[in-house]
C-alpha cells in the first residue's frame, strides 16, 4: 500500500485506511519478530535522525531499536547539541538534514516546529512528542487494544485527568477507526478546541462517538478502556500541587474502574505516578496491560517508519 502522506505529524492527516494498514502491518512485524523472522532488510542502509528537545525512556529506546532490528541506523540529536539549541531556525535544519538521512523523528515543544521541520525538507518527519500530539503513542495504544479485545470499531475508551497531547491524538486515533471516546477533565483542562473538532470531523465518517464532559464516572461508565495519564507533564512541575488538588477526584482506582466493563483494560502511556493519577492496585492489578503498550511502541513505530521511509 503507498501512502499519501509522507509524515506522521497528526493523526487527523492519516486517513482511516493507512491507520488500520500500519497496525496490520505492526502486528505482523512483532509477531514474525518473535517467531525468529528477522526483518533487518526492511530498511538496510537507511538512517534516521532522533532530535529531542525533551527527555525520553519510551519514545527514544523504542525507536533506536527499531531502526537497529529493521536494519537502518539512528542517531541521536539532542537539541542542545545541534545548532538548533543556538537558535539555528528549524528550516535550515530540516533543508541540511534532508542531504544527510533517510528521516526525522522529532519530540519538541510547538506542533508548528514539527510541521515546519516537515514543509520544509524533503524527508519523513514523525512526530514522537510535541505539547499538543503523541500520534506514535496512540497507535501503539490502538495496537493493544486489538489484541486485546480483537477489533476497535464500536468499543468504548473512557479517558480520564488532564486535556492533554496524548488525550487529544486518543480523541482523533480513535474516531478514525470507528471506536467510541468519552473524556472527562477538570473544568480549565479540556482537550484543545482544534484536535476536537478534528476528532468530530472523523468520527462524522466512521461512526464514532466523541464526548467530551467533566464527569468521570460518567465517562467510565460501561467503558471497554479505561485510560489516564500524568496530570503534571513536562515542564509543568511548578504547578505540580496545584494540579494535584484540582485532579484528585479524577483519580483512577478501584470505585472507578467498577463503573467500566467487568474485562476492561487499564491503561496509561508511562511514566505512571502511583496513587496520584492512578492507584496502585489498578496499574499493577489483572486489568492494567500498560506494559504490553510500552512494548508496542516498538511495533508500532517499526510499522510507521517501514510506510513512511521503506
Amino acid at each position: 500500500m503507498v501512502f499519501n502522506m509522507k509524515h506522521l505529524l497528526c493523526l487527523s492527516q492519516w486517513t482511516s485506511e493507512e491507520i488500520n494498514e500500519t497496525l496490520k502491518l505492526a502486528y505482523k512485524l512483532k509477531y514474525e519478530n518473535k517467531n525468529g523472522i528477522r526483518h533487518n532488510h526492511l530498511l538496510k542502509g537507511k538512517s534516521l535522525g532522533l532530535i529531542f528537545s525533551k527527555s525520553s525512556t519510551r519514545t527514544r529506546v523504542s525507536f533506536e531499536v527499531a531502526m537497529y532490528q529493521l536494519g537502518g541506523y539512528s542517531m541521536f540529536l539532542s537539541a542542545n547539541d545541534i545548532q538548533l539549541g543556538r537558535g539555528e531556525t528549524f528550516s535550515d535544519t530540516a533543508k541540511t538534514l534532508s542531504r544527510y538521512i533517510d528521516g526525522i523523528m522529532i519530540r519538541t515543544y510547538k506542533q508548528s516546529d514539527v510541521e515546519e521541520l516537515a514543509a520544509c525538507g524533503n524527508i519523513p518527519v514523525i512526530n514522537g512528542l510535541t505539547d499538543s500530539q503523541h500520534p506514535c503513542q496512540v497507535l501503539a495504544d490502538l495496537q493493544t487494544i486489538k489484541e486485546y479485545k480483537g477489533k476497535l470499531k464500536g468499543l468504548k475508551l473512557a479517558y480520564v485527568g488532564d486535556g492533554n497531547n496524548v488525550a487529544n491524538s486518543l480523541m482523533i486515533g480513535c474516531a478514525k477507526v470507528g471506536m467510541n471516546i468519552s473524556v472527562a477533565t477538570p473544568e480549565g483542562f479540556e482537550c484543545d478546541a482544534q484536535s476536537v473538532k478534528l476528532a468530530k470531523e472523523a468520527a462524522a465518517e466512521t461512526g464514532a462517538i466523541v464526548v467530551n464532559g467533566y464527569d468521570p464516572n460518567e465517562a467510565v461508565k460501561d467503558a471497554d478502556v479505561v485510560y489516564t495519564d500524568t496530570w503534571v507533564s513536562m515542564g509543568m512541575e511548578s504547578e505540580k500541587e496545584k494540579r494535584v488538588k484540582i485532579f484528585m477526584p479524577y483519580q483512577v482506582n478501584k470505585q472507578l474502574m467498577q463503573k467500566a466493563k467487568d474485562d476492561a483494560i487499564f491503561m496509561h502511556c508511562l511514566p505512571a505516578y502511583r496513587d496520584y493519577e492512578v492507584t496502585a492496585d489498578v496499574i499493577d492489578g489483572p486489568q492494567s496491560v500498560v506494559f504490553d503498550e510500552a512494548e508496542n511502541r516498538l511495533h508500532a513505530q517499526k510499522a510507521v517508519l517501514v510506510k513512511l521511509m521503506g
